[in-house]
C-alpha cells in the first residue's frame, strides 16, 4: 500500500482513491494465492501424476477464485495452514537433522494465524501430535519454535495497540498498561452466546450437512474412498469437528480446508464415472463461481463505495445503519464522516427501534434522518415500511440487484416456492433515507 500511495501522490492527488485499493488488495490476494497456494500443493503432494490432479482440482474450485481473491481473514487463514503443514512435513521428514530453519518459519506462521484467525489451532492439531517426537529428540527445534512465535506476538500486539490506540503520545506506556491483545478479545467475545446469537446460531452438524457440501460438491462423496488419511486430510478432519463445536457456523470458516481435501481425494478410477463427475465438477463451480463470487452479498462494496463517493447524501445525520449484511468495511469511505452502525442479523424488532429512535430531534432545522442499508428481499423491513408510513418518511437513494441475501432464506416457514419468489426475484440491495414525517416530528416537539 505504500508503492500504491507513492505512485498515487506523484499524479498530483493527495490520497489514494478507495475503489482502487480496492482492487489492488484483490489483485494482491489473487497473486498470494496463485503463488503461494499452488506452490504448498507441489509441497504437500509428492507423486507427480497425482500433484498434476491437484492443481487442477484446487484451481477449478470456485472456492479459489472467489473466496481466495478476498481479503478475508478466512482467504489468508488458508495460506497460513497450507504452509504451517508444509514446515510441520519438512520438520517431520527430516528425521536426522534439527531443522531449526523449519521450526522458526513455523513458529512465526503460527503466530501470524492466531493473530489472524483464533481458529487456526483446529486445523493444525494434528501436524502438532506429529511433531512432538521430533521436539522431544530435538529441544533446539522447539526453542527455536517458541522464539520466533514469542517474537512475532510481541510484534502483532505492538502494531494492533499501536492501530487502536493512534493519539497515545507513548507506545511503552500503553503496552504497559492497556495493550491490545487480538486473539484475547476474539476469544472473549466468542465464547459468549449473547455474542454470536448477534450472527447466528447453528446446530452442531452445520458443517457436516450444509458448508461441506457447499464448498466441495461433488468433490465431497470421494472422501470416503481415501484408504490412508495424510496429514493435509487429518487437518481437514480435525477443523470440521473442532470447528463444529462453536454455536455460530459458516461455511467460510472451513476454507483452508478446501484445498486440504483436494489435494487428497482421488477422481473415480471407472473412465465412464470420472468424464460424468468432472462434468459436474464443472457444473458445479460454474454455477456457485457465479452465485457467490457476483451476487451473494454483492452489492456490500459497491454501497460503500457509492457512500464513500457522495458529497451529499441528502441525510441530516451521519449515522448509516447495515442490517443483515456482511460487516461493511469501514475504509472504503475514504475517510468520510459517516459513522457506520453494524447491526448484523440483529432481530428485526430491536433493528426498527434502534433506527426510529435515531431519527428523533432536529439537526440544522431539518428532522433528523439517518441511513439504513438492507436487503430488498426482507419481508419484514417491508411490513414495517407499510405499518409506518403515516409516521416515518422512507425515501430510496440507492439501489442494485447485483446481491443475494442467501441468510434470508427461510423454506420452512415461507415453503420453497415463495421463498425462492423473494430472495432471488427480488434480490438487491437498498440504501434508505429514513426520518420522521414532519406532522409527528412536530407533536413530538410539541409534546416536548
Amino acid at each position: 500500500m505504500l508503492l500504491l500511495q507513492w505512485v498515487w501522490t506523484d499524479t498530483g492527488k493527495e490520497a489514494v482513491a478507495p475503489r482502487l485499493i480496492y482492487y489492488a488488495l484483490r489483485l494482491l490476494m489473487f497473486i498470494l494465492s496463485f503463488v503461494l497456494e499452488d506452490w504448498a500443493i507441489h509441497e504437500l503432494v509428492q507423486s507427480p501424476r497425482e500433484r498434476r490432479i491437484a492443481v487442477v482440482l484446487v484451481a477449478s474450485s470456485y472456492v479459489t477464485w472467489t473466496y481466495q481473491t478476498h481479503t478475508f481473514s478466512n482467504a489468508v487463514e488458508t495460506l497460513v495452514v497450507l504452509w504451517s503443514i508444509v514446515m510441520s512435513k519438512r520438520i517431520i521428514d527430516n528425521k536426522h537433522r534439527s531443522s531449526l530453519l523449519s521450526s522458526a518459519l513455523l513458529g512465526a506462521l503460527v503466530a501470524f494465524g492466531i493473530f489472524n484467525r483464533i481458529t487456526l489451532p483446529a486445523f493444525l492439531l494434528p501436524p502438532a501430535l506429529y511433531l512432538l517426537p521430533h521436539f522431544r529428540r530435538r529441544p533446539f527445534s522447539l526453542l527455536a519454535l517458541c522464539a520466533t512465535f514469542l517474537l512475532t506476538s510481541v510484534l502483532a500486539i505492538a502494531v494492533d495497540t499501536f492501530f487502536y490506540h493512534p493519539s497515545a503520545q507513548s507506545l511503552l506506556e500503553v503496552l504497559s498498561t492497556n495493550p491490545t491483545v487480538t486473539p484475547l478479545n476474539s476469544l472473549i467475545y466468542n465464547t459468549s452466546s449473547s455474542n454470536l446469537s448477534l450472527h447466528g446460531l447453528h446446530p452442531p452438524y452445520q458443517h457436516l450437512i450444509a458448508s461441506l457440501p457447499l464448498l466441495l460438491g461433488p468433490a465431497l462423496p470421494l472422501i470416503w474412498y481415501i484408504r490412508k488419511p495424510n496429514l493435509s486430510m487429518l487437518s481437514a478432519l480435525s477443523a470440521t469437528i473442532l470447528l463444529s463445536l462453536i454455536p455460530h457456523q459458516e461455511p467460510r470458516f472451513l476454507l483452508p480446508a478446501v484445498p486440504l481435501i483436494l489435494s487428497s481425494i482421488h477422481p473415480p478410477p471407472s473412465p465412464v464415472l470420472r468424464r460424468y463427475w468432472f462434468a459436474s465438477w464443472i457444473a458445479f463451480n460454474a454455477v456457485l463461481g457465479v452465485l457467490m463470487g457476483i451476487y451473494h452479498q454483492g452489492g456490500v462494496v459497491s454501497a460503500q463505495l457509492w457512500l464513500g463517493q457522495q458529497e451529499q447524501h441528502n441525510l441530516t445525520s451521519t449515522e448509516v445503519f447495515w442490517w443483515r449484511t456482511y460487516s461493511p468495511p469501514v475504509w472504503l469511505l475514504g475517510g468520510t464522516d459517516i459513522v457506520t452502525v453494524d447491526l448484523m442479523g440483529m432481530e428485526v424488532e430491536e433493528m426498527l427501534d434502534k433506527v426510529s429512535g435515531a431519527t428523533g430531534g432536529y439537526e440544522g432545522g431539518l428532522p433528523r434522518s439517518v441511513g439504513l442499508v438492507a436487503p430488498w428481499s426482507s419481508g419484514e423491513l417491508d411490513a414495517w415500511i407499510d405499518k409506518m408510513r403515516s409516521v416515518m418518511v422512507f425515501e430510496q437513494l440507492w439501489k442494485t440487484k447485483n446481491h443475494l441475501n442467501l441468510d434470508d432464506l427461510d423454506f420452512g416457514q415461507d415453503g420453497i416456492r415463495a421463498t425462492l419468489e423473494r430472495v432471488v426475484g427480488r434480490r438487491g440491495l437498498v440504501i434508505w433515507k429514513v426520518s420522521r414525517h414532519p406532522e409527528v416530528q412536530e407533536q413530538v416537539v410539541g409534546n416536548r
